[in-house]
């Protein structure tokens, strides 16, 4: 189940988009673009109507979701031929309730059946995860992506490390996405704190990254960095699918 590898010397960059969005059935379209123009791997958002920890663009852009008829279920129809357009490693990210809603089991139970990779369910408290839920994600080889922020504990990030199997979402402040990345000296201290606890698991940070600036200052202690307010903007465009590798290349050229 560990499904991200570090590039040696090269930081690896994931995208970040909602499903649904801008039309409901844009999400394959989108997925197999983003690899197509060097994407390394993908989170697919799946909406909900109380997104707290999101800033006003992934807002909204759950909320054009959820109107054009996007839910769980409708999500895992079209993932049915995920795996036949995209090869590199996906991951869902949302919060909890939809997925109680939809079954815990049955949902880890159609991420294998789709080919998805884990998910990142922010809401999800890890205490709760390994009590009730850690063995039917580790049934159907579904890796569950946990948080660290500035504020975790040395103890609560080895352990942490010790239940996951694919990578380690770094957040890069305690904000709501969609707020620019300022790499002071206290988040560079951060990061290099948490690199240097020479964790198992590969730290890749989310919240902030828009350009290529950002990225870079963020993966100079980490494997890569998560850009998403930034490219959801682009999704807004009328020709969206066709700027997607000036947007990717701008990032990584």
């Amino acid at each position: 189940m560990n499904t991200i590898e570090k590039k040696e010397g090269t930081p690896l960059l994931s995208i970040y988009f909602t499903a649904g969005y801008p039309t409901l059935d844009s999400t394959i379209s989108i997925a197999q673009k983003l690899e197509e123009a060097g994407a390394d791997f993908l989170e697919i958002g799946f909406p909900y109507s109380d997104p707290v920890a999101d800033g006003p663009v992934i807002q909204h852009s759950s909320e054009v979701s959820l109107a054009n008829g996007m839910t769980v279920k409708k999500l895992f129809d079209q993932l049915i031929d995920l795996r036949k357009h995209v090869s590199i490693p996906v991951f869902l990210m949302g919060y909890f309730n939809p997925v109680l809603q939809f079954g815990v089991e049955r949902f880890c139970e159609e991420c294998k059946n789709v080919g998805v990779n884990g998910v990142i369910i922010p809401d999800l408290p890890m205490d709760e995860y390994e009590e009730l839920y850690k063995e039917t994600f580790e049934k159907n080889e579904i890796a569950n992506i946990f948080i660290v922020t500035p504020q975790t504990s040395e103890e609560r990030i080895r352990k942490i490390d010790s239940l996951s199997r694919s990578f380690i979402y770094l957040l890069s402040s305690n904000a709501t996405t969609g707020k620019t990345l300022d790499v002071g000296d206290d988040t560079a201290a951060y990061f290099k704190r948490i690199h240097d606890l020479q964790l198992k698991n590969p730290l890749i940070v989310g919240f902030g990254i828009s350009d290529k600036p950002t990225f870079q200052k963020a993966s100079k202690h980490t494997a890569g960095a998560i850009i998403g307010t930034a490219f959801v903007k682009r999704l807004k465009e009328p020709d969206y699918l066709t700027q997607i590798p000036a947007f990717i290349a701008s990032i990584k050229a």
